[in-house]
């Protein structure tokens, strides 16, 4: 919230997108390179953290740089920690009050539930769904230590390694689409990031060929940076001069509850829909199959395909042909259409109150 609230300072209504967009494109940096230093590590999973320790540490170093915007010094600086606590109460209650505030965070926690299916829903169905062949043999005859480093099986890509590609994206376009969206207001910005979001969304779950798949995640990608960095630049031209970092750090209630609401989706409802461990099961009891007990979710699926007499991705292909798994695109394309529709009807609510 703190390096929200300093950007929301040091910058004007003229300079937000594009200050915001930097300011994404960098954590997007971090987003890049993260996975692909800790997936080097995934063998030994004890030392991601000490690696990711160290990486923070480097942030003391950062910090050295830092300059501080201007704020207004508190004359009461001998307060007790009585006041103290009870003027944190004070804010918090003056946030509930803001019922303009307080809906917006609601509609945006939509987004973030759709959003964080790439993370939550989009590695899963890659790994039981999409064939990312042609992408393991193009960096095993290019550049083979990705193919040695990042790929689970031969002929087989980490489904990690293929998402991550959405803050490569970013890296390279943030900056190009902040300039296009600085001119448009924030709550159109965000509309159309929403419903971009949601057609690139759905699209990487709409096909099994890991090219289309990258190409998906483009579409959402622009989406997301039309989008994701106007929601902090909105909040900080909304919040009182003396408490953006107050209104930035509530603006983690949605991330929040995104979060919560993502994991459902991705759990027992991707579980009903498109689970291929489910599917497979429903295929082997309506064939009569019998299966040996105590078998791997690979061994078991292997065993099916041969008392099926297909390959393994035969096998795929077929259960995709006939159970259609890709139906979950509809759900998250529903979340985020109605999270632009509701902040359009937000929008024009309050555009009257003004």
């Amino acid at each position: 919230p703190i390096i929200s609230a300093t950007i929301a300072k040091t910058t004007t209504n003229a300079t937000a997108s594009i200050g915001f967009g930097i300011f994404y494109m960098m954590v997007n940096i971090g987003a890049f390179f993260g996975p692909l230093v800790t997936l080097l590590f995934k063998g030994t999973s004890s030392l991601i953290f000490y690696v990711s320790a160290g990486i923070v540490s480097l942030n003391f170093i950062l910090l050295l740089f830092y300059k501080e915007p201007g704020r207004v010094e508190n004359e009461k600086s001998t307060e007790s920690l009585f006041e103290t606590f009870a003027s944190i109460f004070r804010n918090m209650g003056s946030i509930l009050k803001d019922v303009k505030f307080i809906v917006f965070l609601l509609i945006v926690a939509g987004f973030w539930t759709m959003y964080n299916q790439l993370f939550f829903t989009l590695p899963v169905f890659i790994s039981q769904w999409v064939d990312t062949s042609v992408l393991y043999d193009f960096f095993q005859a290019h550049f083979p230590f990705i193919s040695h480093n990042y790929s689970p099986a031969p002929g087989v890509m980490d489904p990690e390694f293929v998402t991550n590609i959405d803050a490569l994206y970013i890296i390279l376009l943030q900056v190009m689409v902040s300039s296009v969206v600085m001119k448009m207001k924030p709550l159109r910005s965000m509309m159309s990031g929403f419903l971009v979001c949601a057609i690139g969304m759905s699209l990487t779950l709409a096909f099994q060929n890991v090219l289309f798949t990258m190409v998906a995640i483009l579409v959402f990608s622009l989406g997301e940076m039309a989008g994701s960095p106007k929601i902090t630049e909105y909040i900080g031209r909304i919040a009182p001069a003396d408490k953006k970092a107050l209104y930035m750090g509530y603006s983690f209630i949605p991330v929040f509850l995104g979060n919560v609401l993502a994991g459902i989706i991705s759990g027992s409802v991707y579980q009903q829909m498109s689970d291929k461990v489910m599917i497979v099961q429903k295929y082997v009891a309506e064939k009569g199959f019998r299966i040996p007990e105590g078998l791997s979710n690979n061994a078991y699926f292997d065993e099916v395909a041969s008392q099926s007499g297909m390959s393994p991705r035969e096998l795929t292909n077929y259960l995709w042909d006939t159970y259609h798994p890709s139906q979950i695109w509809l759900v998250l394309l529903a979340i985020g259409v109605g999270a632009a529709f509701a902040l359009f009807v937000y929008d024009r609510v309050t555009s009257r109150a003004r």
